[in-house]
């Protein structure tokens, strides 16, 4: 919305024209990132991982006390 609202004022008030404006391409939406349900355990995760690189994320989950698995 801030962007319709600067090429209105650059065309209106500036006088500018249309082309000088334009841009390449077309804007892209951008949404914000989110983050994960992982984010608050992750360093837990990876203390175990180093530790036992080989054990299964069932038993990662049971031992941190997570229960979305």
């Amino acid at each position: 919305m801030e962007d319709w609202a600067e090429i209105r004022r650059l065309h209106r008030a500036e006088q500018m024209p249309v082309r000088a404006i334009a841009d390449d391409a077309p804007l892209k939406y951008q949404r914000a990132p989110k983050g994960s349900i992982a984010d608050a355990v992750e360093p837990q995760i990876r203390e175990l991982l180093e530790q036992w690189p080989e054990m299964p994320a069932t038993m990662i989950a049971e031992w941190i006390g997570w229960d979305r698995v």
